[in-house]
């Protein structure tokens, strides 16, 4: 059996949709309890998203973090910031547990992780409108 092959059945069964979908349930779940615990704002749902405000600098990276279908944040939840954290919740759906690897993997720099470009650079607030790519 190639290196290959077995890689090729691991990411089979990584990427498989109950395991992705269960990693991402779970990710939920621990997310939502953080916001719930830390947070002084209300917790909403916009389109599928859970979004918890008013957490503290420490609970989140830059402006806000998606954790499986939770979005944590101070007070960074402008519709268009939603709309590039929606994205990154179906890449949460898709990847499950593997997906905090998987960022890594691509990179802290934004304009070159394509999950950051596939949520969209200027939604994001990591490019001044106009000027993605």
């Amino acid at each position: 059996m190639s290196d290959e092959g077995a890689m090729a059945r691991v990411r089979a069964v990584l990427y498989a949709p109950p395991v992705a979908r269960a990693g991402y349930l779970y990710a939920t779940g621990v997310a939502l309890l953080i916001g719930s615990v830390f947070g002084t704002g209300r917790i909403r749902r916009v389109d599928g998203l859970f979004v918890c405000t008013g957490l503290p600098r420490w609970a989140f990276r830059r402006g806000g973090t998606c954790v499986g279908g939770v979005y944590l944040t101070d007070d960074n939840d402008a519709p268009a910031v939603l709309r590039h954290e929606k994205v990154h919740r179906q890449q949460w759906k898709q990847y499950g547990m593997m997906f905090p690897l998987l960022y890594a993997l691509a990179g802290q720099n934004p304009l070159t992780n394509h999950f950051e470009v596939e949520a969209g650079l200027e939604d994001g607030n990591y490019v001044k409108r106009g000027r993605a790519r």
